[in-house]
């Protein structure tokens, strides 16, 4: 049986400087990722893609890095590699500079996989140094590090305003320079990562005396398994949002590309300050509840938005992108308390293999639209916050203390 073993010599202080240097990273790691969606009006253009096809460019991004962040979690969980923060941007780098100069769909999506590599690196060793540095702190600690993310995917409505509808494909350029950048930063955060190692020793197989109870093994399965499949739904609706709901915008109301881009860029920056927050209102009021907060205070304005006129859009999302984000960084401390010991494994089934899942849905979302029309798409996505519904079969926090005793 595997055991985490602490020994922890003394209690840590809160790092801000790592904290807000992480989450700075991980406002630039994601910025590159954003470049995908924001691009996308352009390719649909100029290279005349699809939908689907359009679908195929985010399902390859975020499956590449989606389905290998467990795989890196659990091998960072038993082996610590400090390093692989600053190696995995250099592969973004290169993933950045194939993306400006790519000539056709195929040289697309094999940029997008040194993006998505990059990325899978990332995320899983990001979350663990924000746990790392986050002392007695750790529901803020993670807020800063996912507001950081977050923050970066609200700025792809903008990208498309300011460089890639004046620059084209070409103007993917400029973030090789971002990913030069995180590297040099990460530089700085792996030797920090590294002098740590010896409070945050890795997992370890050892003799107990007490097995864990087969009954509560199989509810923090299901519980885990419930919490996957929150974050897909939610990030399903995302992704039709922000991949999508764009063209909704120009072929029904008639927008032009830069104008449907503050409609995005609205929903996104909400849920900026709804990841920020979401982590000290749970640390109030509970995780499970903001859970539950998020998918069903979310779900009567998913139902709204395909009904009503243009100018109740702005409002609707921006309350939306707050509520609905408010569980973000909510997510991954509570699996993290479902499965303690497994901070690298658990971060990356949270925010990547939902995330990879998420991706299969842009897929599908691509193919609805082309066969049944982007008003289907936008119906059809209207009904997922409402799965939050099942929140109630979470765990509560207290049952979560109790397991851990």
């Amino acid at each position: 049986m595997q055991v985490a073993v602490n020994t922890r010599a003394v209690p840590q202080p809160t790092m801000y400087r790592i904290l807000f240097a992480i989450g700075f990273v991980h406002l630039l790691n994601d910025s590159m990722q954003s470049v995908i969606p924001a691009i996308f009006p352009i390719l649909e253009q100029s290279m005349k893609l699809s939908y689907v096809q359009l679908g195929w460019i985010a399902f390859t991004l975020n499956m590449t890095s989606s389905v290998i962040q467990p795989i890196v979690g659990w091998f960072t969980d038993k082996q610590a590699a400090p390093y692989i923060l600053p190696l995995g941007m250099g592969s973004s780098l290169l993933g950045m500079l194939g993306l400006a100069l790519a000539p056709n769909f195929e040289m697309l999506l094999f940029s997008v996989i040194f993006i998505g590599l990059g990325s899978a690196a990332f995320h899983p060793e990001g979350s663990r140094v924000a746990y790392m540095a986050a002392g007695p702190k750790r529901g803020l600690a993670q807020s800063i590090y996912q507001v950081g993310g977050n923050s970066g995917q609200s700025l792809a409505p903008l990208m498309t305003v300011l460089i890639f509808v004046p620059l084209g494909q070409f103007g993917a350029i400029w973030f090789t320079g971002v990913a030069a950048l995180a590297i040099i930063i990460l530089i700085y955060v792996s030797f920090w990562y590294r002098q740590q190692l010896s409070y945050f020793p890795r997992t370890k197989k050892v003799t107990v005396s007490k097995e864990i109870n087969p009954e509560r093994k199989k509810k923090i399965i299901f519980a885990i398994s419930l919490l996957i499949f929150l974050v897909f739904a939610r990030s399903w609706y995302s992704t039709g949002i922000s991949n999508y709901y764009q063209f909704y915008l120009i072929n029904h109301y008639g927008l032009t590309i830069e104008q449907a881009q503050y409609y995005i860029f609205a929903f996104l920056a909400s849920g900026v300050l709804g990841t920020f927050l979401g982590g000290p209102l749970a640390d109030r009021f509970g995780k499970r509840n903001i859970i539950m907060f998020s998918m069903l205070g979310s779900a009567p304005l998913a139902l709204l938005l395909p009904h009503v006129p243009q100018s109740w859009i702005f409002i609707i999302f921006i309350l939306m992108g707050f509520v609905l984000l408010s569980s973000f960084s909510v997510s991954v401390v509570y699996a993290q308390e479902l499965m303690p010991g497994r901070v690298g494994m658990v971060s990356g089934l949270i925010v990547g293999l939902a995330f990879g899942m998420g991706a299969l849905g842009s897929v599908i979302l691509g193919k609805m639209a082309d066969t049944y029309g982007l008003v289907y798409v936008m119906l059809f996505c209207s009904f997922l916050p409402l799965v939050g519904v099942s929140t109630f079969l979470l765990p509560s926090d207290d049952k979560l203390r109790e397991w851990q005793e």
